[in-house]
């Protein structure tokens, strides 16, 4: 890094990805701010700066020898699983300052030797305690996923036969009572079920009266008359739609259909319409919405119609290090791996990473916004002008 580069940088002052560190503070507290980074954004520490004043402290030969071999210390035996981190020493004024980099880590969630957890808050640090919290750091470093989750009071009763068999058919090529093997042993075979009891995924594509026991895992809808949402601007909205994960989709699209605005392909009285925004951009998406959000975060998708957009919210950000970008060039990560391996038999799912790129293609007006701090991905669909 140069001196320039780090001095504007420390009158920026601390923030969520930046410390100041006047000298190294005790081993565990240092092992804390490793631990927060990793489990959130990654960040550096800035060493020989004071975090009150950011007034510069350069550090000496022989302090720069011994923080060097501390840090890497602390990296490798006070945090666990140990981190690997970067340092270098760059010159300000004079003044001999150490920047540690320490980025976001893989393998969450990262604890003290006290097995306490920490993330970011803005520049200082937390300590985590939920359990929803932790499950979803459980599976950003892909320890766990919320879909082979069990999902307590569920049995074989709760599966809708019909629609199983439909998706056995139309995922081998042959009738249920053809593979000579009973229902349990065949959700078993696919994660849908553990112990005779349904997992989350089992119970979202498959399950009829899921709302009995996830209420929360559902879509809801609301079309106004202006560009915000006011109290006298309703025109249509949705209870939090019911059944299956297909059915879902189906209510959803039908709630999208009478709200689009639609255009004339011919000139005749009689000819057909078709919707302002294709179509497809809406089966992409609204797909991608109910495999890819998370489903440690208890609350709905929602689609919200404006008169100038239409908004689609799904609970969490990107996972891992997934990017804006990324997501526009055809990368994904499986947040919902059982979900993915099924719903291309059930959904209009493509898979590949495919559907923000065919969405684009067909509608370039089209809006992401990634919320890490209220764990909320935001699709935004502009009407065409």
């Amino acid at each position: 890094m140069e001196a320039l580069e780090l001095l504007d940088l420390i009158q920026l002052g601390e923030s969520s990805i930046t410390q100041f560190k006047e000298r190294l503070p005790h081993q565990d507290s240092l092992a804390q701010e490793m631990v927060a980074f990793s489990n959130t954004e990654g960040g550096r520490i800035i060493i020989g700066v004071n975090d009150k004043t950011a007034d510069l402290n350069g550090l000496s030969f022989q302090e720069i020898q011994a923080t060097n071999l501390q840090l890497v210390n602390v990296a490798s035996q006070l945090v666990f699983p140990p981190i690997f981190i970067k340092t270098e020493t760059v010159s300000v004024n004079g003044q001999q300052l150490i920047v540690v980099d320490v980025k976001e880590g893989v393998s969450k969630p990262y604890k003290d030797r006290n097995g306490s957890i920490f993330k970011k808050n803005g520049s200082d640090k937390r300590k985590v305690t939920s359990n929803d919290e932790i499950a979803r750091l459980l599976q950003s470093g892909k320890l766990m996923y919320a879909d082979e989750t069990q999902v307590h009071g569920t049995s074989l009763a709760d599966i809708d036969l019909d629609i199983f068999k439909t998706f056995i058919l139309n995922k081998y090529g042959k009738p249920f009572e053809d593979l000579g093997i009973d229902l349990q042993k065949a959700l078993e075979n696919l994660n849908l079920m553990q112990g005779g009891i349904l997992t989350l995924a089992g119970l979202l594509l498959f399950c009829g009266h899921r709302q009995q026991y996830r209420p929360q895992f559902t879509i809801q809808c609301v079309a106004v008359n202006d560009n915000i949402i006011t109290g006298n601007s309703f025109e249509d909205s949705e209870a939090p739609i019911d059944g299956t994960i297909s059915q879902i989709y189906e209510k959803a699209i039908g709630f999208i259909d009478r709200n689009m605005r639609k255009m004339q392909i011919g000139s005749s009285f009689n000819s057909p319409s078709k919707w302002e925004i294709p179509y497809e951009v809406f089966e992409e998406i609204l797909v991608n919405a109910l495999i890819h959000r998370d489903y440690f975060i208890q609350s709905t998708i929602k689609i919200f119609i404006y008169s100038d957009r239409i908004e689609i919210h799904s609970p969490g950000k990107l996972p891992n290090s997934l990017t804006l970008d990324n997501i526009r060039n055809g990368i994904s990560i499986a947040r919902n791996p059982i979900l993915l391996s099924v719903a291309q038999f059930i959904l209009p799912y493509k898979g590949l990473g495919t559907g923000i790129t065919r969405a684009i293609s067909l509608h370039p007006s089209i809006e992401f916004s990634n919320d890490v701090v209220g764990e909320q991905f935001r699709v935004i669909i502009k009407h065409i002008s």
